[in-house]
């Protein structure tokens, strides 16, 4: 686990001025993505299919602010096929998608 926040709210509030409604759309759609790329990161065959959805998500992380899960991703894209990482990648996540929900009951 990186010293990151798990969620920036600041960073996401300069995209969204912090507009509830907005950053729910934003965390569905990143929810979704965290999904189809740590599918594809237990699925992936070869370094190179890893280290692109690893990239993927790790951008898409840094865009809503989940900067532990960004964290973690960069450190997947140095070390493919790697199960530890991978498990790290997955626990971020999983703590992620949490506070987002957190987050999210408390402003709706």
């Amino acid at each position: 686990m990186s010293d990151a926040p798990l969620l920036d709210l600041e960073h996401l509030a300069q995209y969204t001025a912090g507009e509830p409604v907005l950053e729910a759309e934003l965390f569905a759609l990143f929810s979704t993505q965290v999904e189809n790329c740590v599918g594809q990161m237990e699925a992936a065959a070869s370094g190179d299919s890893w280290m692109a959805a690893a990239h993927t998500l790790k951008g898409a992380s840094r865009g809503v602010g989940a900067m532990d899960l960004a964290d973690a991703c960069a450190h997947a894209e140095q070390h493919p096929l790697d199960p530890d990482t991978l498990a790290d990648v997955r626990a971020s996540a999983h703590r992620t998608l949490r506070e987002i929900r957190t987050v999210m009951e408390s402003r709706l």
